[in-house]
């Protein structure tokens, strides 16, 4: 027979489960179709492993770590794993930069010249798929905060393929800058992609925001991040750099080799001596870090008593800033994030006012404001698919109850 006390153990730890799926309002059942879908991919291997969680209604509805964090050792996933989340430092600069805002520094409407006197006079690329070598001209208008935040600005992100993306990559990524402010007078050099306002370019503008705070406050954008963020927020394993310790958590780097098979890829991320504190990536961090960032947002800017940024500012923040430049159907670009602003144009699940992004590695999150969820899924897989995006989404939305 077995031990009462265990038994009633046992029934507690039920109770207390079942009492959090009832505030969190999702399925049990459903939540293990979530799993054995993402298991189902890392048995195929088309993922090496996963770590995932989602917060609703304030409470954890689900965690967990699918699949290995090394494919060369079979190293079992944990959910305190460290990745590099790539382009998910976008979206923490830009709130960032926006308590700035908040303590009165600029105006969005501002010149970035104001503040960075290299950007004054700019002039945009006649042809990208030319480069420079096929002439340019003055830039319409000057580039203003705003469209730093939702890249609208003219700039591009170096990875688009044409000549100017391969001029922008050798600038501001290849040629070894040490500091921000060496990779940002880098990209200040080459001509814009197209006249400000016209376009929207997934871009590097987020590196002119984090030069932008060295600036303003004198603090680089490390410093900055983990005084007024990281610190604060609880945020331990999240930074530009790792300690030894931290180290041993990194989950490892992915790719297809020639034959299709996933492997552990040769080059992996440097974990220290990191010296350009960018904003378009950089950072490490944790799911769970990245949840308490992401848990602020949608708790209005305050959490655990302390208020980051005003409702309002999150307010402006995730409303579509770039009109009908954003391509993709049903989403627009807010002041840092992607945002869904018409539902059934996306042809997906979810809901109008939700904000998004992801990772070059395959990481990604979404904060609900109508569900009052947080999700976010991380691996360590290159190159970058929208495909596990999607279908994070898709399962997700469909535990809801």
């Amino acid at each position: 027979m077995r031990n009462p006390k265990f038994l009633l153990s046992s029934l507690f730890t039920l109770l207390v489960i079942a009492s959090t799926f009832g505030q969190a309002k999702v399925s049990p059942e459903r939540l293990q179709r979530y799993d054995s879908y993402f298991q189902k991919e890392i048995d195929a291997g088309r993922l090496p492993g996963v770590v995932t969680l989602l917060y609703r209604n304030g409470e954890k509805a689900h965690e967990s770590a699918l699949g290995f964090s090394d494919l060369s050792s079979k190293t079992p996933m944990r959910t305190d794993q460290i990745f590099f989340i790539q382009s998910m430092t976008k979206p923490i600069i830009s709130t960032a930069f926006m308590m700035l805002y908040e303590e009165g520094h600029f105006f969005l409407t501002d010149p970035i010249s104001k503040f960075l006197p290299e950007f004054k006079e700019m002039n945009v690329i006649l042809d990208p798929a030319k480069g420079s070598s096929g002439g340019t001209e003055p830039a319409k208008s000057p580039i203003p905060i705003a469209q730093i935040l939702s890249h609208t600005a003219g700039f591009v992100h170096g990875i688009g393929g044409t000549k100017l993306d391969e001029e922008v990559a050798r600038a501001i990524y290849l040629s070894g800058p040490k500091t921000i402010e060496e990779r940002v007078k880098a990209l200040a050099s080459l001509p814009l992609a197209s006249h400000p306002g016209e376009k929207w370019n997934y871009s590097a503008s987020p590196d002119i925001l984090a030069r932008l705070i060295e600036v303003i406050t004198g603090m680089n954008p490390a410093e900055f991040l983990k005084t007024r963020l990281f610190d604060p927020l609880g945020m331990k394993d999240t930074g530009y750099n790792l300690n030894e310790a931290q180290k041993t958590r990194m989950v490892q780097l992915h790719n297809f080799n020639e034959e299709g098979v996933l492997v552990k890829s040769q080059r992996q991320t440097p974990t220290s001596g990191n010296t350009v504190y960018g904003g378009t990536h950089g950072l490490f961090s944790t799911v769970q870090d990245y949840s308490l960032f992401a848990r602020m947002l949608l708790n209005g800017g305050e959490w655990n008593g302390r208020r980051y940024l005003s409702p309002k500012t999150i307010e402006i923040m995730r409303i579509n800033q770039s009109g009908e430049l954003f391509q993709d159907p049903g989403k627009g670009f807010g002041l840092g994030f992607a945002v869904v602003d018409d539902l059934a144009a996306t042809k997906a699940t979810g809901s109008e006012g939700a904000f998004y992004w992801s990772g070059a590695y395959c990481t990604y999150f979404f904060i609900d404001p109508k569900e009052n969820m947080v999700a976010i899924f991380m691996t360590q897989v290159n190159p970058f698919s929208s495909y596990y995006e999607n279908k994070f989404r898709q399962m997700i939305y469909q535990t809801l109850e």
